[in-house]
């Protein structure tokens, strides 16, 4: 088979500051924006990967989550427990730095793990959980 990763979504409450966030802070492309006040569906990627994206996208907007399912949403990802990603670069110290000189809540520095991983670790403004991992 021949499958590739094409889009991952994460869930977004603020879409300016989601934007200024993975455009501004991580650095990566805006490729499509649309909808307009909170519901705007934005899709971001690193400029040398066309093919792989996130979709920013508001929680509430599938119609079939019902009203209770939303609040437990709202709820999770205001703890920081419902959407995460993980990403990855050569260089980890600079892209920490860089990444954290535009404001983005550190959630843990730099660190080598016992699993074998040397990491970081940020929230975004919805509260996703973003891990990036330094590559060999």
């Amino acid at each position: 088979m021949d499958i590739t990763i094409h889009t991952t979504a994460l869930p977004h409450t603020d879409p300016e500051a989601s934007l200024a966030f993975y455009r501004d802070a991580l650095g990566f492309e805006v490729r499509q924006d649309v909808g307009q006040g909170t519901m705007r569906w934005i899709t971001v990627g690193p400029p040398d990967q066309p093919g792989t994206s996130i979709l920013l996208a508001p929680p509430a907007a599938d119609p079939g989550i019902t009203a209770d399912e939303r609040r437990t949403i709202v709820e999770m990802m205001a703890k920081g427990t419902y959407g995460w990603i993980l990403l990855a670069t050569r260089d980890l110290d600079t892209t920490f730095e860089k990444v954290q000189a535009g404001d983005a809540e550190v959630v843990q520095e730099p660190t080598q793990q016992p699993y074998g991983v040397r990491d970081c670790a940020f929230r975004d403004p919805a509260g996703n959980l973003i891990r990036i991992q330094e590559l060999s």
